[in-house]
């Protein structure tokens, strides 16, 4: 994957924030035909599925879109246990390849054991809601900077945004490190 490239390449650092993608969607989610009602999906699909494959990512056949806010606090908490960065990968894989329903408790207490964090401690965070706050906190930074699409990479007021090659994103990091230098 492009970011994990990235991080063996350059020091750059990785921060998750959480963005509010469709966060009207219901708990049991949303078919993508309803949700482009109207709209040929075909095309969609295939561009995302492009994206993907020139990114290095699996795209599954998913039909449906879920509420990702439980997941997303979910990643938030992961964040702060040794290992939990690979969450992200997981919520991914499931989402995207596996057509995994994230808004459900059940499955993502699955998610999260199975990257080695603790099901029962991962259950009391969600169902306490612990990390809503620090959502709605990176939901806030997320619309301050004009973020409008998932994944976009932020740094020093300059993103990118989509599901980028890895080329794309190696530029952006050499930018960032050449305004450094002439900063420094």
């Amino acid at each position: 994957m492009s970011i994990e490239k990235l991080k063996t390449n350059y020091p750059v650092k990785i921060q998750w924030v959480h963005f509010p993608l469709h966060p009207d969607t219901p708990a049991e989610g949303r078919s993508l035909a309803e949700m482009f009602a109207g709209r040929d999906i075909e095309p969609i699909r295939q561009r995302l599925k492009s994206l993907m494959a020139e990114a290095g990512l699996d795209y599954g056949e998913r039909t449906h879109t879920y509420n990702s806010r439980l997941a997303q606090e979910l990643g938030a908490w992961a964040d702060t246990q040794a290992g939990g960065d690979a969450i992200h990968d997981a919520l991914y894989r499931a989402y995207f390849v596996d057509a995994v329903n994230i808004s459900d408790i059940d499955a993502l207490i699955v998610i999260a054991e199975s990257v080695g964090l603790d099901g029962g401690e991962a259950r009391a965070v969600l169902t306490e809601r612990r990390f809503s706050a620090k959502v709605d906190d990176d939901w806030a930074r997320s619309r301050g900077v004009g973020v409008t699409g998932v994944p976009t990479f932020y740094a020093n007021d300059l993103a990118v945004v989509g599901c980028q090659p890895y080329e794309t994103l190696e530029k952006f990091v050499k930018h960032l490190l050449a305004d450094n230098d002439r900063a420094s």
